[in-house]
């Protein structure tokens, strides 16, 4: 049977022997915590940067987002790969509409809303209804005008709905797109543009456009003063909303580039809403042409005196 001292690890056996020999030797702990990095304490020393951490996320917070919310990939060419695009709730669609109809400055809404689940069912389905409620809306609207002249008469423009198709889905994604690209290759020249993913960014453009839907309805009424008004209005909460979201992403690169980034993207943004409401609800007034009385047949009797 073995010795009770050939079972004793020979490694703390010297570890004993050397601090015997040296009480003052410094020992370290295991247990002990890292030593704090460096770039933390910059990071405190700057305040400034606090809040575009809070807004646009550092890379831990994001990394950390991207491996909790981790999907199973899937070839493109199966349904599976699709779906992971439409995965989303109805609580959390309602969340979105809500924070793009009231937006809350100093709130990013990629940041809030987006980044934790990007999805194009709402997107999706928000460009569709609008796309019918301009057309049959600029229907109506065309036929109340008209109303009550004799020689009107109301024929549904089906066309309005191609044509509202294209521009409102041309605009939700080549827009993005276009914006996706730029933000790209502005990272490649300053460090600290932020790049959001083209999937963000048509996300944004969506839920954007949802306040457009029931103003549509409402540009039925046949006054241009109230329709200007809520186009205005609109305007004002859809394009603060992605003012507030692409600015804080474009603030540190030159100020000229970052100014004309953000005006092109309220410019555009209020062509599509100016352009829709001249187009499908201001038509120009009809020349209708005189009704034609056919000539009757009159007989003229002579007599000769």
């Amino acid at each position: 049977m073995a010795a009770v001292d050939d079972l004793k690890f020979q490694e703390f056996d010297d570890a004993a022997n050397l601090l015997a020999a040296n009480p003052d030797a410094t020992t370290i702990s295991i247990d002990e915590p890292a030593e704090i990095p460096k770039n933390q304490h910059s990071r405190r020393q700057e305040p400034g940067r606090e809040e575009d951490d809070e807004l646009l996320g550092t890379d831990d917070s994001d990394k950390t987002e991207l491996l909790a919310g981790q999907k199973k990939s899937a070839p493109f060419w199966t349904f599976e790969y699709y779906q992971t695009f439409f995965d989303v709730d109805t609580y959390q669609v309602l969340d979105r509409i809500k924070g793009s109809v009231f937006p809350v400055p100093g709130k990013n809404f990629v940041r809030l809303y987006i980044r934790s689940n990007p999805a194009l069912y709402g997107p999706f389905w928000i460009c569709a209804t609008l796309v019918f409620t301009i057309a049959v809306s600029g229907n109506l609207s065309n036929f109340f005008i008209h109303l009550g002249k004799p020689t009107y008469h109301y024929v549904p423009e089906f066309r309005k709905v191609s044509i509202a198709a294209t521009t409102i889905y041309a605009y939700a994604w080549l827009v993005p797109l276009a914006l996706w690209g730029f933000l790209m290759w502005r990272n490649s020249k300053v460090m600290n543009i932020v790049s959001y993913s083209f999937l963000e960014i048509v996300c944004v453009y969506g839920y954007s456009l949802f306040i457009y839907i029931p103003t549509a309805i409402l540009w039925i009424i046949p006054q241009k003063v109230v329709r200007w008004v809520l186009v205005m209005f609109s305007l004002c909460l859809s394009g603060s909303v992605l003012v507030m979201t692409f600015w804080p992403a474009v603030r540190d690169d030159n100020r000229r580039i970052a100014l004309a980034t953000v005006g092109t993207i309220v410019l555009l943004h209020a062509l599509l809403a100016v352009g829709c409401l001249a187009y499908f609800f201001d038509a120009p007034e009809l020349d209708f042409p005189a009704p034609v009385i056919p000539a009757h047949n009159v007989s003229t009797i002579v007599t000769k005196s």
